[in-house]
């Protein structure tokens, strides 16, 4: 059964004294379930936007004694900080990750709502998706007024809370729990100190735009240029410049980069220049891979190279190293929640793969060295493309081998991935034949667990051959059409494309010898004898044209 795994960024009015935040910190590690994935605290803004993730029932758990300590340890009365604020937990968002729904979560948040109010007696307010009227749905509608107007806003009927007593809590303040999307917190720094006109740029480039006056004198709303972005400008101190301060709070719809270009030009529209920014908290790895795309699009460069490269182009554009610098194990999500200390065999070098298959340990075996030859021979077509994107002379073109790069790259890291999965389903047989066979339960159990690994070790390589032949349209199109220099580069990439299908088959085959199910080992193999000839066919095809290549190139 998958697990409901949600995300939880709560915000507490504290950015100053760490004692303090450590010990909200320490209550939401104490809960097993829960990984702690970010802790960023600002000096100026006096907030700390704390990142957390698990399953459901956990994470509800652990965000409720976080505001249970926040609200021991955080007097508002005596809080003051550049970020708008109504209370010492101002704001306790839950975002849905894997197996969960909005609406599910959206549940989860107003059952930790309503814990906040019964039990702690602190106002809440539910917005965005756990929002019960429409009215609050938007997050600022619900802190207006902040702390200080909260006795007031308290004593109108119309706000009275969600959850909790209509009366102020004077060292709590009120908290706003929701259920949102993934959102990204994102300051752009600008080369000046205006308040005025970073606040300016804000309500350019924010959905909501600004208020103006027209020429017969009614108010109307002018909108900005960015769909589904807040903003406001502020003076952070601590660095000596205003920023646009954003939060981009859907990412399909408005992009990092698309934020950060446009406010850009709006701001050199205005006399001012960006310097750099920040993100605050994490950022999913496709939002920067999508950010390196795009620059590297701009300049007519071919976006087919490694996550490594896009990451590096991705922070250099946006200037996110300008305040702090930008660390990717810490910033991106998907890196902050690898598991440590499991080492795969991708992540180790070369000479540590090479020793430790040459060890006296069984895997990684044929299967794990033939997906790693099949990355390699469709990354030398990568390659060739990639060089063929760059070529003087080759302006037109660059945006076709691109897009060959592009498909060269998904399908080696597809076979990269095969590496360690190979090396995974070995182990798994091994395991099933190590469960204990006394009664004729465990027999029955032990039996069926044995057939599923086998049935497994058979499907990892046999998808291996699928995924490497798809690589050949690649290599053909390169010795065909790339850069003639490089055609024995695209050659050997087809000749360690077939080793890779015929080392893979060789697994399939000698696997489908411990599988009860004839049948399905039969058919198996039939494919795999249909994709092997395939590609032995398609190697000398390419093999012919890099021949005919060589030969034209050497003669006088």
């Amino acid at each position: 059964m998958e697990k409901k795994i949600i995300e939880c960024v709560p915000n507490f009015s504290e950015g100053r004294d760490m004692s303090v935040i450590k010990q909200i910190t320490d209550v939401i590690e104490s809960v097993e379930g829960v990984k702690l994935l970010d802790v960023d605290p600002g000096k100026d803004t006096n907030r700390t936007v704390v990142t957390f993730v698990g399953n459901s029932g956990a994470v509800a758990e652990a965000a409720f004694l976080a505001v249970k300590k926040a609200s021991e340890v955080i007097d508002m009365s005596r809080h003051h900080g550049a970020h708008p604020r109504m209370g010492a937990i101002d704001v306790c968002p839950f975002i849905p990750v894997a197996g969960i729904t909005m609406e599910e979560t959206a549940i989860v948040a107003r059952k930790v709502a309503e814990r906040i109010g019964k039990e702690l007696n602190i106002p809440v307010y539910c917005y965005e998706n756990a929002a019960f009227e429409e009215g609050r749905r938007n997050l600022a509608n619900c802190r207006e007024g902040e702390y200080e107007g909260l006795k007031k806003k308290l004593a109108d009927p119309g706000w009275k809370p969600d959850f909790g007593p209509a009366i102020f809590n004077k060292k709590a303040g009120a908290t706003a729990v929701g259920a949102r999307d993934f959102l990204v917190a994102f300051n752009v720094n600008l080369n000046t100190t205006s308040i005025r006109r970073a606040n300016a740029i804000a309500s350019d480039v924010r959905e909501k735009g600004r208020s103006i006056i027209n020429e017969i004198g009614d108010q109307i709303n002018v909108p900005g240029t960015l769909k589904s972005v807040k903003a406001i400008g502020w003076y952070i101190e601590e660095y000596g410049i205003a920023q646009v301060s954003m939060n981009l709070t859907n990412i399909s719809v408005t992009p990092v980069h698309i934020a950060f270009d446009e406010v850009c030009r709006k701001a050199e529209a205005r006399g001012i220049r960006v310097t750099g920014s920040e993100l605050v908290g994490l950022i999913p790895l496709e939002a920067i891979l999508d950010a390196g795309r795009y620059f590297l699009g701009k300049q007519q460069r071919s976006s087919g190279v490694s996550d490594y490269e896009l990451i590096k182009i991705a922070v250099k554009s946006m200037g996110l190293n300008d305040i702090h610098q930008f660390k990717p194990e810490e910033k991106i999500i998907e890196f902050v929640m690898a598991e440590k200390g499991k080492r795969k065999l991708v992540s180790m070098d070369l000479k540590a793969f090479m020793d430790e298959t040459a060890s006296e340990s069984p895997a990684p075996g044929g299967g794990s060295i033939s997906s790693y030859m099949g990355a390699l021979g469709v990354a030398l077509g990568t390659m060739v493309a990639n060089l063929s994107s760059h070529k003087k002379g080759w302006d037109d073109k660059w945006k076709e081998f691109s897009d060959q790069a592009v498909k060269g790259k998904d399908i080696q890291n597809r076979l990269l991935a095969f590496v360690d999965e190979d090396t995974d389903a070995f182990n798994r047989i091994i395991e099933a034949y190590r469960l204990p066979k006394k009664t004729e339960e465990e027999k029955k159990a032990r039996n069926e667990a044995v057939q599923s690994a086998v049935r497994n070790a058979i499907m990892v390589p046999y998808k291996v051959m699928e995924t490497a032949y798809s690589g050949f349209t690649l290599i053909k199109e390169m010795v065909e059409k790339g850069n003639p220099n490089s055609v024995t580069d695209a050659g050997v990439g087809a000749l360690a494309l077939c080793s890779c299908i015929k080392g893979a088959f060789l697994n399939v085959k000698i696997n489908s010898a411990g599988l009860d199910d004839k049948t399905f080992a039969e058919e198996i193999i039939r494919k795999g004898s249909d994709i092997e000839s395939k590609a032995i066919h398609a190697e000398e095809d390419i093999l012919k044209i890099v021949e005919a290549e060589i030969l034209k190139q050497r003669k006088p």
